[in-house]
Parts: structure tokens; sequence; C-alpha cells
């Protein structure tokens, strides 16, 4: 299968990347111009590397009709830590959805997969499933919820098979830096103090690389609609730090309760992923401890290599 895969040097986007490689397909990975794309290194020898600024409509027709790939993974959004929530930028990449989808149905791509948001959903204290309610509660989300409806009507008058992907918690590997595990993974690997909030939120935490495969199984089955990727594992921050603390022996060095809890932040989330299971014959390879250890492993071993941790 010839895949468009667009945010493909990004946290998902990089591990996507390797699964569909591993699957053999033939990968198409857009990147942005002049972009490092660090997270690609190891395997750029294998891609098919495209260069593209898909926010300028004229150059997303252009990679399209050039490429005229079977399906394409859509992963590519803003996403700055600290801004992406609430940023104008996420209206411009509406936009580019749309600008991307017409081109896609226009040169006979048969599947594409979109990126959505746990963030979609409303509070709940029960998990997630496709079917619970809609509420929004940022900018961010309120596009993904928009793009997830339009896609897949456009999809159906299209001839194109629509799948929305509503990505839950994440972590592992090459992940951004400023992020909670990451920041705390250094932070301890560093003997440093390392201050969190209470931990007391519950998030469905899943390991990148099981992300990426849940990703690859969608886009290899027949499923469309909105789909959960997530573990359907509810498990307190505190034991996500708890563990770290214990894995790299640096328990003393954290500080509960040195950061404030967010108050506008949901006590609960989880996924219900039954379509992902049933649907798409999925099954996650780590467990929690399991994914914390291979992420320490990653980070210990990044931060010897001489070029630094991009590497």
């Amino acid at each position: 299968m010839k895949v468009l895969l667009t945010g493909a040097g990004g946290f998902i986007g990089a591990h996507v990347a390797r699964h569909l490689l591993a699957g053999g397909d033939d990968v198409l990975a857009v990147v942005r111009p002049r972009s490092t794309a660090w997270r690609l290194r190891d395997i750029r020898a294998s891609l098919r590397m495209v260069e593209c600024d898909l926010t300028d409509p004229d150059a997303t027709r252009a990679c399209v009709a050039r490429t005229r790939p079977d399906a394409c993974i859509h992963l590519a959004w803003y996403v700055e830590p600290g801004r992406y929530l609430d940023s104008p930028e996420n209206l411009l990449w509406v936009r580019t959805t749309l600008s991307l989808a017409s081109a896609l149905a226009a040169h006979g791509c048969g599947r594409l997969i979109g990126a959505g948001t746990c963030l979609e959903y409303a509070a709940a204290d029960v998990p997630r499933s496709e079917e619970s309610p809609l509420r929004p509660q940022s900018l961010y989300a309120a596009c993904k919820v928009a793009l997830g409806l339009i896609l897949d009507q456009f999809g159906a008058v299209a001839g194109m098979q629509a799948a929305w992907l509503r990505f839950f918690y994440l972590y592992g590997p090459m992940e951004d830096e400023r992020r909670l595990v990451p920041s705390l993974i250094n932070a301890l690997l560093e003997d440093r103090d390392a201050g969190v909030s209470s931990g007391t939120a519950v998030r469905d935490f899943l390991h990148v690389d099981d992300v990426a495969s849940a990703v690859c199984a969608v886009a290899r089955s027949d499923l469309r609609g909105a789909v959960n990727v997530g573990s359907g594992r509810a498990v307190t921050v505190h034991d996500v730090v708890a563990t770290l603390g214990t894995i790299l022996d640096r328990s003393e060095r954290i500080r509960w309760g040195a950061r404030p809890d967010d108050p506008a932040a949901p006590a609960y989330v989880c996924a219900n992923p039954h379509r992902l299971i049933d649907g798409a014959g999925w099954s996650p390879r780590y467990d929690l401890d399991a994914g914390l250890r291979d992420t320490v492993e990653w980070w210990r071993a990044a931060r010897l290599r001489p070029n630094g941790r991009r590497t």
C-alpha cells in the first residue's frame, strides 16, 4: 500500500513510519520544508521523503497529484506544548486538512485516517466510548470535533473511507522534552528535584509504539468514523510518577504538590477501545511498567549520544 504520512517527523508520526515500513508499505513521509526530521534519521533511507508546506493549498494539491497515494494517515497539526489548546493556529489546520482531503478525493485516494483527541468528549467518570457525548472545552478540541464530523460526511460523498482516531494520553521514546514523562525522567536522571502536582488525576496512558500499531491497524481495516486509541486502563498520574521514581531509584527527588493541580483539567479520562480491539484486531504490547522502563532506557541512551538527545 502506498501511504502518504503527514506529520511523519512528529512524535506519533515517526513511530507510525516505522510500523508502516515493517509492514512492507511504501511510505511517502511528508515533512515541512527544511525540517531536520530528527526522529526519522535512522530510517530516512527507507522512506520516500516529501517536503511540503501543507498550509499552502497549491503545494498540497501538487503533492497529492504527484504522489497519488492509496491511503493517507494525516497526523500533522500544531501541537506546541502549553500553547496549542487555544491557539488560532488550530483554524489554519482545519483549512489545511479540508484542502488535503479534497485533493486526496480528487486523485482517487481510497482511505483517510485523521487525528482527533480524547478532549472532544464531555467530562464523565466512566470510560468514553465512541458514542459518548462530545463537549469540547478548547479551540483545539472544537476544531477536532468539527473535522471529525466533516470528514465522515465528506468521505461518504466522495467515496473515500474516513476514520477518525481519538488519541488518549501517550508517552514514550522521542517525546517532546517539555511534557510530563520526559521532563520527569530527565530531572531524575540528572538527580534533580522534580516538582509535580498531587497526581490525583486519572488518565489512560498508552506507549507510543502501541499508539502507532493502532494507527496502522485502523489504516489496514475497514473501520470508519471515530475510533478511540487508548489502553482502556485507568491509572492516576501519581502512579505514573511514582513508578518512574522507583525505576530510576530517585523517589526521594519527587516533590509532590510543588505544582498546582489544574482546576480546568478533567478528573477522569479513560478510553473504551472496543472498536479498535474488535474492529481492527489490535492489542497493546506494553503494560505501564514495561512501557515506562522502555522510555527510561531510550532517554538514558539518548543522553550518551555525542550529538545530544535529538539524534
